[in-house]
């Protein structure tokens, strides 16, 4: 480690009930803890929230797939992210940082600042307002109040959990663990009783086809992908001998498992005759009785605030990356109250109208995320076992390649295979059946475009 490293100072430990002190430091031994399997509940309570459910009803009622097909889309696109949550977990407790932090290797200190920017409003503004919808309208339903009520209960709760930081999070993800958990597995089995699987048909206006199947890997991709600009947030305060395969199997399982069961559970309930894009949280707990629906309404409140606490903490996390000139914990705690108040006003100017731009929105993640991983694996790969620690924190150090390579793949991409309903790429243009492909392309341009950019200045600097 490189003495010109910022690094905590070993007072916060293990203690739960305590704010956080550090900001995005290196993580110091003293103040490591915990175990590889933790990260299962880490990454299962986060997605076990009704965000989840929705993906998997938007294959069925907006892209026009059977069940079965629907998925086949799931289990391709959120292994697709699942693998990259392995990969990037995996280096957290090794480095001690931030995964932001780490994107310096392939950005700069100075170019990392773009994709910081996007993942702290994707991750503090966008997911932040999604979640909090849904646990409004849960509550909504569940207590007869006004949305906007219940919006406040679930922005205050998850706001405090995110400024506390990181061990805080992490006692709320393992102790909503197994309440969410049977709540949601009784409510699965509910569903698939009162599913009708073998005759489902698609949507009469859905796409269909290979372009909804594609459009349902894109989502699926998306929603778990969206987490992986966090990875090592959670794995850095592990202690630094732990097993990287064992931290990425574990971090990677349970986003996995949670994704896949909850969006095909999702797709199961739209045969049911009931799932309707105008009320879906209502929809799916419709098919319930009575006191399984209320404490489905309750787990879907309780999952918003799990995934959320998370989405703030690394939303503040990566904007403090940028290089703001303040204490790094002063910094985080300052950020966490802005996108608490500000994904408040975005999830109240988007309660009219959640599905669409939910559905939008999983997109633009996947568009900018794709590039990212592609140029973050590139770096990674041509680096391998080249020391790093000494880049980390150096404000002189730049790879303008990163970025160019980013932006390319990010522009390129998008321009070509964008298939929204306001923005649609010449070659999705031309061959709509494609559906949208966009992160795929952006993925291989970045990468390509990083190796080639980038491979002798990274080759100069092992001599």
């Amino acid at each position: 480690m490189s003495l010109a490293e910022p690094t905590t100072e070993g007072t916060y430990g293990d203690r739960v009930v305590a704010v956080e002190p550090g900001g995005n430091e290196h993580i110091a031994e003293a103040d490591r803890h915990g175990r590889p399997s933790q990260l299962f509940w880490t990454w299962t309570s986060p997605n076990l929230e009704f965000a989840t459910i929705f993906v998997g009803m938007l294959a069925v009622l907006a892209f026009g797939m059977t069940f079965w097909q629907a998925v086949a889309g799931v289990m391709v696109g959120t292994g697709l992210g699942a693998v990259a949550h392995f990969l990037l977990s995996a280096r957290g407790p090794l480095h001690g940082v931030p995964q932001m932090v780490m994107a310096r290797l392939a950005f700069g200190f100075r170019g990392n600042a773009v994709p910081a920017v996007l993942m702290s409003i994707t991750a503090g503004v966008g997911w932040f307002a999604t979640n909090s919808v849904s646990g409004a309208f849960a509550l909504s339903t569940l207590f007869g109040f006004a949305p906007l009520v219940g919006l406040v209960i679930i922005v205050a709760a998850q706001t405090v959990l995110a400024f506390f930081g990181h061990n805080l999070v992490q006692a709320f993800e393992r102790f909503s663990f197994p309440v969410l958990a049977v709540i949601f597995l009784a409510a699965s089995v509910a569903v698939f009783a009162h599913a009708d699987l073998g005759n489902a048909a698609p949507a009469a206006d859905g796409v269909g086809g290979l372009g909804g199947f594609l459009l349902t890997v894109g989502t699926s991709f998306g929603y778990a992908a969206g987490w992986t600009p966090y990875a090592a947030d959670f794995t850095r305060y592990l202690p630094a001998s732990v097993s990287p395969r064992r931290t990425g199997s574990f971090a990677a399982a349970g986003l996995f498992t949670a994704c896949v069961v909850l969006e095909v559970v999702g797709a199961a309930s739209v045969t049911t005759g009931a799932a309707s894009l105008a009320d879906p949280t209502g929809s799916f707990t419709a098919e319930l009785a009575s006191p399984l629906a209320k404490a489905t309404l309750l787990a879907i409140a309780v999952g918003a605030i799990a995934a959320n606490a998370i989405n703030v903490y690394s939303g503040a996390m990566a904007f403090v990356t940028i290089g703001i000139r303040l204490p790094a914990h002063v910094a985080r705690a300052l950020v966490t109250v802005f996108f608490g108040v500000a994904g408040f006003l975005v999830a109240w100017w988007a309660l009219p109208d959640a599905a669409h731009s939910y559905e939008a929105f999983l997109l633009i993640i996947a568009y900018w995320v794709g590039p990212w991983l592609g140029v973050v694996f590139a770096d990674q790969y041509l680096r391998r076992d080249q020391p790093v620690a000494h880049l980390l924190y150096d404000r002189s150090y730049t790879n303008w390649g990163g970025l160019a390579a980013f932006v390319f793949g990010l522009v390129a991409s998008v321009a070509l295979f964008a298939n929204q309903e306001k923005l649609v790429g010449v070659i999705a243009t031309a061959v709509p059946q494609l559906g949208d492909i966009t992160f795929f392309v952006g993925f291989v341009l970045a990468a390509a475009g990083y190796i080639v950019l980038c491979r002798k200045k990274l080759a100069a600097q092992t001599v």
